[in-house]
């Protein structure tokens, strides 16, 4: 069934065509217009290449410890440094996504993170991996925040949510194509050699730029007020009075999820192989479960986020997410098809709660700063996020991985803390 949105939410918005009130399964892809579609794509994309390149390292951590005779602490300190570094990319990315545009910033996070995921598959030593893996987190951090600004301004307000959560769904099918490959390679390759295939592989994000140079282009309105604009791309504007208190709550909101997520995300294919035994293949099919989940928690939260609200969406799936996280790191040992099944409800929950971030960053900001704005505080919640999967890796030689992974459900309460300082922005219209 339909919803009646707020009245300002009935405004045409930059990009939409004669059906952009069509309230449709698809009705917010044809809001979109051509233009719009293509910028769809674009930020599509690059999220689940994104998404593909990530995942390459820790899929490949088992192998990586082995290969270089690694202890947990350090193989978590490569999440780690690509967290924290991307914190800087994404900062320095909204910046450049304010003053240059849109497109070309996606188009440069792009290549950044595409070339450094390929030098990783060269690295002779640890502490030379560890560099490319931090160089990799500058494109990685600035991706999804100019993506996700490059499509909101295209949508309307009716349909933004949903918008949104769609294009953060490509993180799973990046996830997704990432264990398939992992487990080809892995199955035919020796764990010494498939490790490195893994990060040449990252080569693929390079034929998504020559579309793009092509195909994509900025919103035409909001490019235009983002010109106009004096203060566009002013890293100082973000913490001036008027935008201070949402720069600190929204900076801690994104810190609270990203640590419950990277600290599974990190952590989830180590624990299935080490503490629960699995198989390559065995891993594949549990990580299969958890990532459909996923897919359809994007998917679903992009709705809910339209329907129940911007923060009710992050509040309801904080409180599932934890839940999940507990039961699923409880599990007995020798109910492995329990953990199969509670693979889908963990991936659906910790994936729901991203759904909206999409839409709630962007319209939190105003357009001259909106890539700044969104690029830091997204960002900056991946850094300080990041001491979460750390300490999972130093905590997981007493405690075992699985009984780590309960820190993950202390991030999920700290995003609900934080939602008290935001308001409410469902309907906001951006140009």
């Amino acid at each position: 069934m339909s919803s009646t949105p707020p009245p300002q939410a009935l405004t045409k918005q930059p990009g939409t065509d004669e059906h952009a009130l069509d309230d449709g399964a698809l009705g917010w892809l044809r809001a979109l217009g051509p233009r719009g579609r293509r910028a769809f794509a674009g930020a599509f994309g690059g999220y689940a290449l994104d998404s593909y390149d990530y995942f390459t390292l820790p899929l490949s951590m088992v192998a990586l410890a082995a290969y270089f005779g690694l202890d947990s602490g350090q193989t978590g300190l490569f999440t780690t440094v690509t967290l924290v570094v991307s914190a800087v990319g994404g900062a320095v990315a909204g910046v450049v996504a304010d003053r240059v545009g849109r497109v070309r910033a996606l188009m440069i996070t792009v290549i950044t993170y595409a070339v450094f995921t390929v030098a990783c598959g060269f690295a002779p030593n640890y502490e030379t991996l560890l560099v490319f893996r931090a160089l990799q987190g500058l494109g990685f951090g600035g991706e999804w925040a100019v993506g996700a600004i490059l499509v909101a301004e295209y949508a309307s307000a009716r349909h933004r949510g949903r918008t949104l959560g769609a294009v953060q769904s490509s993180w799973a099918v990046g996830w997704a194509l990432a264990a398939i490959v992992y487990t080809l390679v892995f199955s035919f390759a020796g764990a010494d050699l498939a490790w490195r295939i893994m990060f040449w592989t990252g080569a693929l994000p390079a034929l998504l730029v020559i579309w793009m140079r092509r195909r994509v282009h900025d919103a035409p309105e909001a490019a235009a007020v983002r010109e106009q604009s004096a203060q566009k791309g002013s890293f100082t504007a973000i913490f001036k009075p008027g935008l201070l208190r949402t720069t600190v709550f929204a900076g801690l909101l994104s810190t609270g999820v990203q640590g419950g997520y990277y600290t599974l995300a990190t952590w989830v294919p180590t624990y299935l192989k080490t503490d629960r035994g699995l198989s390559v293949v065995g891993t594949g099919g549990y990580l299969t479960f958890l990532i459909s989940g996923a897919f359809l928690g994007y998917l679903t939260g992009g709705y809910l986020t339209d329907r129940l609200g911007r923060k009710r969406n992050i509040w309801l799936f904080a409180l599932l997410s934890a839940v999940c996280i507990l039961a699923y790191a409880n599990i007995p040992h020798g109910a492995n098809t329990l953990l199969l099944v509670l693979g889908f409800p963990l991936g659906f929950c910790m994936s729901a709660i991203f759904s909206g971030f999409g839409s709630y960053l962007s319209e939190l900001y105003p357009t001259a700063v909106r890539g700044t704005g969104q690029g830091f505080t997204y960002n900056t919640g991946r850094a300080v996020g990041a001491v979460f999967p750390t300490t999972v890796g130093f905590l997981a030689d007493s405690w075992g991985v699985g009984g780590a992974l309960v820190l993950g459900a202390i991030g999920y309460g700290i995003a609900a803390l934080a939602l008290l300082g935001l308001p409410e922005t469902r309907g906001k219209e951006l140009a």
